[in-house]
């Protein structure tokens, strides 16, 4: 950085011009200089001490008083000399002054720029951090009532029991009420429900503010089994569901050879689980000796219907509906659906 010129020598005044002409007439006429000096000295006469011999020959003169050098040399004040020195360092003062004044606007300058390119950046910035904030502030709040007795369980209502009591599971499930709903306890509710035989799977629902729900999904049954306790009840993964000492109604009685843990079995229940509801209702009974030898048989005419293996079931639902409604069962005594393409009417 340039340093500035330094600024001209303020005007000299009239007094300073005198004086300094006064002072080159006394060195040139050192009478004509005593006269005119004792004129502007003669208000300093009557305050001069008498001891003091500088100023005592100001007194008797009226000629300025010599100045002691640093070696003890008599001689006159330069007036000029002290307006030069002043001159100087005001002159230098004022430099520094501009020198630092120009710095201080050249830093403003450079931050008022830095502001200016990167205001896009803050302003992104400080709309993150809003958002972030918000984000947080929310999910602070969300979870504080969301864990807060405001949200506690004070229903509970089961959904999709048919051949259950809905009533019974509620009742079953009454330790929950008045637990926040994010803290149901799921191990609690399963322990529950495993006593209900007739529960496959089930799901829990939380319906804010103080609702749960419990949606069911029951095991169907595909029939019961003869035994010395009675019929029990069984569903295609041979899970009993219930023990009765007469047939229920509308279920058939399964005649199986190697029981609940056979490939017969299986497939029997796989058979039963793909018929349409109107020909469920009319089958009474199904054997199997093996898992390619199922045959059903339909109540009321005793009418055999065999169905083979478990391939293709859905097909052969389809083609046995189909044929009974142009036969009806009361016309024929045998249905053979073992191969859907082709099927054999007796």
């Amino acid at each position: 950085m340039r340093r500035p010129a330094p600024l001209p020598p303020p005007p000299r005044s009239n007094r300073e011009d005198e004086t300094e002409r006064r002072a080159e007439s006394a060195h040139a006429d050192p009478a004509a200089g005593a006269t005119a000096v004792g004129e502007d000295s003669a208000s300093d006469a009557g305050r001069t001490s008498p001891t003091d011999p500088d100023r005592r020959d100001v007194a008797d003169t009226g000629v300025p008083a010599p100045v002691r050098d640093l070696h003890g040399h008599r001689g006159h004040r330069d007036a000029s000399d002290q307006d030069a020195t002043v001159d100087s360092a005001e002159q230098e003062q004022v430099g520094w002054r501009a020198v630092w004044r120009a710095a201080r606007a050249r830093r403003r300058a450079l931050r008022a720029e830095m502001r200016r390119f990167t205001a896009r950046q803050r302003r992104r910035r400080a709309v993150w951090l809003w958002s972030v904030g918000a984000l947080v502030a929310l999910v602070v709040v969300t979870l504080g009532a969301a864990y807060s007795p405001l949200f506690a369980v004070e229903r509970i209502r089961v959904v999709g029991a048919e051949s259950l009591d809905s009533s019974a599971v509620e009742d079953a499930l009454v330790g929950q009420l008045g637990t926040p709903l994010p803290l149901v306890d799921e191990s609690a509710v399963k322990a529950m429900l495993v006593t209900f035989p007739l529960v496959e799977t089930y799901t829990l629902e939380a319906r804010p503010p103080h609702e749960l729900v419990v949606r069911i999904v029951e095991r169907t049954p595909v029939g019961v089994i003869s035994g010395a306790a009675g019929y029990t009840l069984v569903d295609a993964a041979g899970v009993t569901l219930s023990t009765t000492p007469e047939v229920p109604e509308g279920e058939p009685v399964l005649d199986i050879v190697g029981g609940t843990d056979s490939a017969a079995f299986e497939a029997v229940g796989h058979v039963v689980r793909s018929l349409p509801e109107g020909i469920r209702a009319q089958v009474t009974g199904v054997a199997a000796t093996s898992a390619d030898d199922v045959t059903l048989t339909l109540g009321g005419t005793d009418t055999e219907v065999v169905w083979g293996n478990a391939a293709e079931s859905a097909l052969k639902a389809l083609v046995l509906e189909r044929q009974m409604a142009v036969t009806p069962p009361e016309e024929v005594s045998l249905y053979d659906v073992s191969s859907p393409d082709v099927v054999v009417v007796g």
